[in-house]
């Protein structure tokens, strides 16, 4: 009993169950449904094995809507079995990722205190220290494919959008440089002025926008290379979740790479949580 003890009270839960119903990005809620209560699975392997330490990311909406999601029911949960818990929404970029990524996290241990990460002290990492042809990145057009393990590639660009580009200010830009441009605006944004980030550039000296599953693609968010007349390529996206450049990505399409790469938590952060823990 002892020595099982001793098994359990080592080890480390991670839950990150798929989060697209509780995000604010819109998503089809029926496609997502069945994922909604995945927290509360999650709280019955934490049940049967009580290991030591806790981990869980997820989306800010899970904290917004915690009695709809199960947090509310989840922390009730870890307060009457003696856990220890820190949780709050935090922000990746306070944490070495040159991302406005916001996400729900929460560390909990029956074996001692814990607390969220400390937040990085000086300057936060901007897009300029991570792609770039000073880190590596050759210049590439629209439709790149890099059979390397480098995996440089980048999606295609029907002319229309080469052209919104060609008009959309380096270094930030965003689809007001074409506004008033009738063969180029979208009917959709003659409606309504929201979502400025769609279309949009990335700027060298601020932080990114959230990579997500869909960061290949200009019409998702502004994943625009900031001088380039292009999206961002796979590696790029990898690279600004901080993923090590010879990491390997191994799916047979260019979709299916970026959902593994937007999927993930940031490895630089994964390891501010870790390090927190010990």
């Amino acid at each position: 009993v002892g020595s099982e003890m001793c098994i359990r009270d080592s080890m480390l839960f991670i839950g990150c169950s798929p989060c697209q119903y509780w995000s604010v990005i819109r998503t089809k809620r029926d496609k997502s449904f069945e994922t909604k209560n995945l927290l509360g699975d999650f709280k019955k392997f934490v049940d049967h094995y009580r290991p030591g330490y806790i981990v869980i990311e997820n989306v800010p909406g899970i904290k917004s809507k915690r009695d709809e999601s199960g947090l509310d029911d989840f922390l009730k949960f870890l307060f009457n079995n003696k856990y220890n818990y820190d949780y709050g929404i935090i922000n990746a970029n306070d944490y070495g990722v040159p991302q406005t990524r916001k996400r729900f996290l929460l560390i909990a241990s029956r074996v001692k205190t814990v607390s969220l990460p400390k937040k990085k002290r000086g300057r936060k990492a901007t897009v300029k220290k991570f792609i770039g042809v000073k880190n590596g990145f050759l210049k590439v057009k629209a439709g790149n494919i890099d059979k390397t393990d480098f995996m440089h590639t980048v999606a295609g660009l029907e002319q229309i959008n080469i052209d919104r580009l060609n008009k959309t200010k380096k270094n930030g830009g965003t689809r007001d440089g074409w506004a008033d441009d009738d063969t180029l605006q979208l009917e959709t944004y003659k409606k309504h002025d929201g979502f400025k980030d769609v279309y949009g550039r990335m700027s060298w000296d601020k932080a990114g926008p959230t990579i997500t599953t869909k960061f290949f693609s200009l019409s998702n968010g502004r994943f625009g290379h900031p001088e380039e007349l292009r999206a961002i390529s796979l590696r790029e996206g990898a690279t600004l979740q901080t993923f090590p450049k010879k990491y390997l990505f191994k799916h047979a399409s260019i979709a299916g790479n970026a959902r593994l790469i937007g999927n993930a938590v940031p490895p630089e952060l994964s390891f501010r949580i870790g390090k927190s823990i010990l």
